[in-house]
């Protein structure tokens, strides 16, 4: 018995001493292993985080840049579709209507798109003023996407968009001051209000609308504004006789053209940008696929407007195809993240046809869009948020709420805007006088010509080309 219970003793003890020999063991060389591995996990966590973060910022920012490169496509389409003498105003403009925007955008059209998350499913809030997070400079946030300065940069650049628009659907004979007094509007409440009701978490967003890019966010509010601007305004002189529509070609096809094609390669940052984030395989693969989608539209478009035009008119006209590139890139813009690629390029034929459409149907209302604003980023916006419906294939997408977001969205802008304008012409500001007009509003309004050629006749009427 005395040999049992000695033998139970040696056990004991030879178990404590395994047990502090483990002990140490453990303490010295796997434990610290372990947590070696877990500093080291986490060390990659962080790296890989911070890798995603400053690839996304930077393209986030080039897309910005891409995007805000549009206005140079823009001031040349509007240049090359209307008269010489009215090149100046239109490039003044172009310039007038960013900076303005920029800055109403910073102060308070940016804290109206994005009010935070205590507004969520609401028609109206404000976020502050500035961009949050960077009242003292540039910040890093780890838990972010990206960084809050790629974001501003690149949500200014689509209310910059979204107010050029108009540029072109009220050129040669809107008073210089007056389009400014628009385009402050417009970029500090009009469009981020609206934009709110998706984008900022509305209820638009909350009802489960979906506008991916702004075919009905951006360009249709920009295209009913500026149908708004047309209307009050009236016709250029001479547009329509006897309620008979009178041509009036632009005076350089070739910039209106080079500027299509700067806005179809500045679409590349506005669309496949608006994937926000781009680390990963699955963003890398959906951003492209955007790309996809949206250049076969574009294509689309332009062969559509094309051959519609070809045939009502005997002759191919450039301008009805530049157009139909545009109209396609507007109506895949909404959708371009999730509609199949045939239906792409359905999508950009009926945008094709649309604008020609458009175009014939203010020539028989006695509507001037020089530049066809309104069929293109108009009447082809709303296609685009309604093909949402039609071929989206995200979860939830339904046409009937595809119709009330399009539908009310452009109401909005069309009447704030109609207001806006019928107020500036009441207040007689609104439109040049008929001899300022005939004269050009380079010189009436800017005391300046483009061209040398205009200069040396400078009491011209009207001058080869213009």
């Amino acid at each position: 018995m005395k040999y049992f219970i000695g033998r139970l003793g040696d056990w004991r003890t030879t178990s404590l001493v395994a047990l502090a020999v483990t002990a140490t063991v453990l303490s010295l060389f796997i434990f610290p292993a372990v947590a070696l591995a877990q500093d080291e996990a986490a060390a990659t966590a962080s790296q890989e985080q911070e890798a995603a973060y400053t690839l996304n910022t930077l393209v986030m920012f080039l897309c910005a840049v891409l995007v805000l490169f549009m206005q140079a496509g823009f001031a040349m389409l509007e240049v090359g579709m209307n008269a010489a003498k009215n090149t100046i105003n239109i490039l003044f403009k172009n310039v007038m209507d960013l900076s303005v925007g920029v800055l109403l955008f910073f102060f308070i059209g940016f804290g109206l798109m994005y009010p935070g998350g205590d507004y969520e499913g609401k028609w109206f809030g404000f976020g502050g003023t500035g961009i949050s997070g960077m009242d003292m400079g540039p910040a890093v946030d780890a838990t972010a996407d990206y960084s809050p300065s790629a974001d501003f940069l690149f949500q200014v650049a689509f209310a910059a968009t979204a107010a050029t628009i108009v540029s072109g659907a009220v050129a040669g004979r809107m008073h210089f001051k007056s389009y400014l007094v628009y385009s402050a509007i417009l970029t500090g409440l009009i469009y981020p209000i609206s934009g709110m009701w998706k984008w900022g978490g509305g209820w638009l967003d909350a009802m489960g609308f979906q506008d991916f890019a702004g075919s009905v966010v951006v360009h249709a509010v920009g295209g009913f504004a500026g149908l708004a601007g047309a209307i009050v305004l009236g016709p250029r002189i001479g547009r329509f006789v006897q309620g008979k529509s009178v041509a009036m070609p632009g005076h350089n096809i070739t910039f209106a053209a080079l500027g299509v094609l700067i806005l179809w390669v500045g679409w590349y940052g506005f669309n496949p940008g608006s994937q926000l984030t781009y680390w990963g395989a699955d963003n890398a693969s959906i951003t492209t696929y955007i790309a996809v989608t949206t250049t076969l539209s574009a294509a689309a478009g332009a062969v559509a407007a094309m051959v519609v035009g070809w045939v009502m008119f005997n002759k191919p006209d450039v301008t009805m195809a530049l157009n139909g590139a545009l109209a396609g890139l507007v109506g895949i813009t909404a959708n371009c993240d999730q509609v199949a690629l045939w239906a792409s390029i359905v999508i950009g034929l009926v945008s094709g046809l649309l604008v020609v459409v458009g175009i014939m149907l203010l020539d028989k209302l006695s509507i001037d869009d020089p530049v066809g604003a309104w069929p293109v980023h108009g009447l082809c916006g709303i296609w685009g948020g309604l093909a949402t419906g039609i071929f989206g294939t995200a979860e939830g997408v339904s046409f009937g709420t595809q119709l009330i977001g399009t539908a009310v969205i452009c109401a909005w802008a069309f009447f704030t805007m109609l207001i806006v304008f019928a107020i500036l012409k009441a207040a007689g500001i609104l439109r040049v006088s008929a001899e300022e007009e005939t004269r050009g509003l380079d010189i009436s309004e800017h005391g300046m010509h483009a061209y040398p050629q205009i200069q040396l006749t400078e009491d011209h009427v009207s001058p080869v080309g213009a």
